[in-house]
C-alpha cells in the first residue's frame, strides 16, 4: 500500500502513447516551439504553486523555502486552490496537443488527468471529512518531526513555528467537520470507533506527542549551547503545550460533537450523490470505465481460481501428515481446518517485535541479489524497515510504504505493524516484504522519483492501479526468485492474492450492491487465512476509502496479461528485464496507456527482428 491517487481520463491518450521506448524527456524540440514553451512554463508555474501552498510536501522534495509554514487547511483556502486549479487547466487546454512532440503530448495528457481529478473530485467535498482511522491530525501531528531536516538554528526555528501553527490548523479542521455534519458528508461511524483511543494515546504523559521532542535530543554542536537551551525552552514552555491543548480540544469536539452525528450506513451510495461518487472513485482508482457489478464479478471469478490453487498447496503441506483425519474432509472443511491451524499454531508467529522486524529485513536482503537479474534499471535511493508507531498501530494495516527523496536526503521506508504479534503470521511476510519494498513499491516509486529530464509533476504522480498493481505483480515475482520456500510461504502468497481478489467482491458489494459490513467480514473470513483483527481492520478501510482496494487486483491482472501477451508474441526474443523497464521506466500511467505502451514495444521488437 502506498498513499496517493490520480484521476484518469484514459480515452484521450491512445494517440499519444506510442511512448518511445527510450527514456521520456521533457526537453523542447526547438527554441521556437511556442506551444512547448507555454506547456513547460505552465508545468513550472504549477510546481511553484504547489511548493507555496503545500510547504511540507515541498520539504519532502528538499525545498525548505517555506519551511516556517503549514499548509492552510481552511475552507477558504481549499476553495481558492480549486479556483486556481480550474485556471491552470484552462491554460493547459489553450495549448493544442497537436502542436507538441509525442513526448510532450504524453506530458500534456497526464497533466490534464491530474488537474481533472482534482477538479471533479472537489464536487464531492470529501475534504469535509478530514479524520479517519488511518489519517488525520491525530496521526500527522505526532510525525511532524519525521523526515525533516534539522541541521541549523533556522531549521529548529521553522519547526517550532510549524508546531505553533497547529492550533490554527486544528481549528480549521473542526470548522470543516462542522460543515460536513450540516451537509450530511460524514464518514461511516464504524470506521471512526478507534479514533478516540488514538487521541488518548497522544495525550498520555509518555504518549505519541513525545516524538515531537526527539529533534531536541540531537541538536548539532554547531549551534551555540545557550541558543540550544533557548530552543528547548521555547518548545517545552510554548510550542508543545500549544500542540497538546489543540489535540485535547480536537478530541473533545470529535467525541462529543462529531462522532454522534456521523452516519451509521457504510455504503458510498448513501453519501450525497453517492452513486456518482462511487463511480468516480472506481474511475480514479482503476483508470477504467468499469461498473461496480463488473468489478464484483471479476472478483468472484478470481476467488474461485485462487481457491483451487490454495487447495493444491494445502494438500502438499505437512498439515496432511499432522492431521491424518484431514484427508477425509470436504474441500470447504479442509480449508477451514487448515486456516484454523494457521491462525492458532505458535510456529507461525514471532514472540518479539524486533524478531518480526528482523525477519522482514532478512527477506529483503534475500531479494536484493535478484534485482539485477530481473531489472535493467535500478534506483539509487536506499530503503529501510521500520516499526509502525505504537500510537497508531492498532488501527493501521499490516504494513505500508512511505517514499523518500534523495533531494531531501531521505530513504524510503517499509513500515511493518508489530501490534498484536499473534495476528502477524510468518507465512505472509515474504509476499508483504516484496510488495512494500523491492521489487514492489520502493523500487517503482524510487525509479519514478529519479526520472531525469521530465517535468517535476511526473516524478510525483501516483496512479493507484499502476502502483498497487505493480506491487501485487511483484509478489508473484517471488516465485521466479525461489523465495516461497515452503508450502506455507506459497500459501501466504496465494493468501495475499486471494485477499486482493476478495476486495473486488466486497468493496463494490458494500458500496453499491447492498452488502453489510458483516457480510464482507464473513466473506473474507471464509476465503482467506487473514486474522480476524486484520479482516476487520481491512473491511473498515474499504468502507472508509471507497474504490481504492479494487485497484490492486485490476492493475495486477493487466500487467500479467501484458506480460503473457509479450511472451507469446515475442517468443525467444522476450527479455524480462526489458519488459520490466517498459513498465517502469517512464513512471506511473493509466492502465490503457500502459497497454498501448507495451503493444508499441512489442511491435518495435518485432520490427527489429524482421530487420
Amino acid at each position: 500500500m502506498y498513499r496517493f491517487q490520480l484521476f484518469s481520463l484514459a480515452c484521450a491518450v491512445a494517440v499519444s502513447i506510442v511512448m518511445c521506448s527510450d527514456h521520456v524527456t521533457a526537453q523542447l524540440t526547438s527554441p521556437d516551439d511556442v506551444a512547448a514553451r507555454k506547456l513547460h512554463d505552465l508545468f513550472e508555474l504549477r510546481d511553484q504553486w504547489e511548493r507555496e501552498h503545500f510547504p511540507s510536501w515541498a520539504m519532502s522534495r528538499g525545498d525548505y523555502s517555506n519551511a516556517d509554514r503549514l499548509a492552510d487547511t481552511s475552507l477558504e483556502a481549499i476553495e481558492q486552490r480549486h479556483r486556481d486549479t480550474i485556471a491552470h487547466r484552462e491554460m493547459l487546454h489553450a495549448i493544442s496537443p497537436a502542436q507538441l512532440s509525442p513526448t510532450d503530448q504524453i506530458n500534456h495528457n497526464l497533466f490534464d488527468l491530474i488537474l481533472t481529478r482534482d477538479i471533479r473530485g472537489h464536487e464531492f467535498r470529501t475534504f469535509l471529512s478530514p479524520i479517519g482511522g488511518r489519517f488525520g491530525p491525530q496521526q500527522s501531528i505526532p510525525q511532524m518531526a519525521e523526515r525533516v531536516r534539522f541541521n541549523s538554528f533556522e531549521d529548529y526555528q521553522n519547526y517550532l513555528s510549524r508546531l505553533e501553527q497547529v492550533p490554527q490548523m486544528v481549528q480549521a479542521l473542526i470548522e470543516r467537520m462542522k460543515v460536513g455534519v450540516k451537509e450530511g458528508r460524514t464518514p461511516p461511524k464504524v470506521t471512526l470507533e478507534g479514533v478516540p483511543a488514538q487521541f488518548d494515546a497522544l495525550l498520555e504523559s509518555d504518549g505519541g506527542l513525545t516524538l515531537l521532542a526527539e529533534p531536541f535530543e540531537r541538536i548539532p554542536k554547531t549551534i551555540d549551547e545557550e541558543v540550544a537551551d533557548g530552543i528547548r525552552s521555547r518548545f517545552e514552555t510554548w510550542s508543545l503545550p500549544s500542540v497538546r491543548s489543540s489535540i485535547a480540544a480536537m478530541r473533545e469536539f470529535f467525541v462529543n460533537d462529531y462522532l454522534p452525528h456521523c452516519r451509521t450506513s457504510i455504503a458510498a451510495a448513501d453519501y450525497p450523490d453517492g452513486e456518482n461518487y462511487y463511480k468516480h472513485q472506481l474511475f480514479v482508482m482503476t483508470t477504467l470505465e468499469i461498473s461496480a457489478q463488473q468489478v464484483h464479478e471479476i472478483g468472484l471469478s478470481e476467488v474461485k481460481r485462487i481457491r483451487a490453487e490454495m487447495m493444491d498447496v494445502i494438500r502438499s503441506s505437512d498439515f496432511m501428515e499432522l492431521r491424518p483425519e484431514a484427508s477425509s474432509l470436504s474441500d470447504d472443511d479442509l480449508f477451514a481446518a487448515f486456516v484454523e491451524y494457521l491462525r492458532t499454531d505458535p510456529r507461525f508467529y514471532y514472540d518479539k517485535p524486533e524478531d518480526l522486524l528482523d525477519g522482514y529485513r532478512v527477506i529483503c536482503k534475500k531479494v536484493d541479489p535478484w534485482m539485477a537479474r530481473l531489472f535493467k534499471t535500478l534506483p539509487r535511493q536506499p530503503y529501510g524497515v521500520k516499526e509502525i508507531p505504537a500510537f497508531m498501530a492498532p488501527n493501521q494495516t499490516t504494513a505500508y510504504y512511505s517514499g523518500g527523496d534523495m533531494r531531501n536526503a531521505e530513504p524510503g521506508y517499509f513500515y511493518a505493524n508489530t501490534y498484536a504479534l499473534d495476528q502477524r503470521p510468518k507465512y505472509e511476510m515474504t509476499a508483504l516484504a516484496i510488495h512494500e519494498a523491492v521489487p514492489g513499491h520502493h523500487h517503482q516509486v524510487a525509479i519514478a522519483t529519479e526520472m531525469e529530464d521530465v517535468p517535476e509533476f511526473r516524478r510525483n504522480t501516483w496512479i493507484t492501479a499502476y502502483g498497487e498493481g505493480w506491487a501485487l505483480y511483484s509478489e508473484r515475482l517471488g516465485m521466479e526468485m525461489g523465495l516461497y520456500e515452503t508450502p506455507y510461504d506459497n500459501f501466504g502468497r496465494l493468501l495475499y492474492e486471494m485477499w486482493r481478489a476478495c476486495r473486488l467482491v466486497v468493496d463494490p458489494g458494500m458500496h453499491a450492491l447492498g452488502w453489510s459490513r458483516q457480510q464482507a467480514i464473513d466473506f473474507m473470513a471464509a476465503n482467506t487465512a487473514l486474522s480476524m483483527l486484520n479482516i476487520q481492520t481491512e473491511v473498515d478501510r474499504y468502507i472508509a476509502w471507497p474504490g481504492q482496494a479494487t485497484a490492486y487486483k485490476l492493475g495486477e491482472l493487466k500487467i500479467r496479461e501484458l506480460r503473457t501477451q509479450a511472451e507469446s508474441e515475442l517468443g525467444e526474443h522476450f527479455d524480462i528485464r526489458e519488459f520490466h523497464d517498459v513498465i517502469l521506466i517512464d513512471g506511473p500511467m493509466t492502465l490503457p496507456m500502459l497497454d498501448d505502451k507495451v503493444n508499441a514495444w512489442i511491435a518495435d521488437v518485432q520490427a527489429q527482428v524482421r530487420d
